[in-house]
């Protein structure tokens, strides 16, 4: 029945902030962008290597929600990579703090976390 997971959405407590972060520092590409008025609310689709995956939202006064420690709920969205140690290297420079990289004792592949914005756990998982 399920082909695949289509998006993830996302909702930011500073939408562009986040629409920063999620474009320059990740890379993602803006697929489109709508303000819509009736909601106050933008609404940015982002693609990576023209896949469609993030749905970026503003509302306005959005619930914090907890993440942390091990919260019920999403825990992180976990991005491939091909070298963790070169990935976390450019996130550092421009300013993104990450957890020391740590070997999965599964996979035996190496993997790192660290947050969006508004702190939303993000994972680097070497796949490849």
């Amino acid at each position: 029945m399920l082909k695949s997971v289509h998006h993830i959405a996302i909702i930011t407590s500073d939408y562009n902030r986040s629409k920063d972060f999620y474009t320059r520092i990740l890379g993602l590409e803006i697929i489109n962008e709508v303000f819509r008025k009736e909601r106050d609310s933008y609404k940015l689709d982002l693609a990576l290597n023209g896949n469609y995956i993030i749905e970026l939202f503003s509302f306005p006064h959005p619930p914090a929600r907890v993440s942390r420690p091990e919260a019920c709920g999403l825990r992180h969205l976990a991005f491939a990579v091909e070298d963790v140690e070169q990935a976390v290297e450019s996130l550092e420079s421009q300013g993104v703090k990450c957890e020391p990289v740590r070997i999965d004792p599964i996979t035996d592949k190496k993997f790192t976390f660290f947050e969006d914005p508004d702190g939303l756990p993000l994972e680097l998982y070497e796949a490849f």
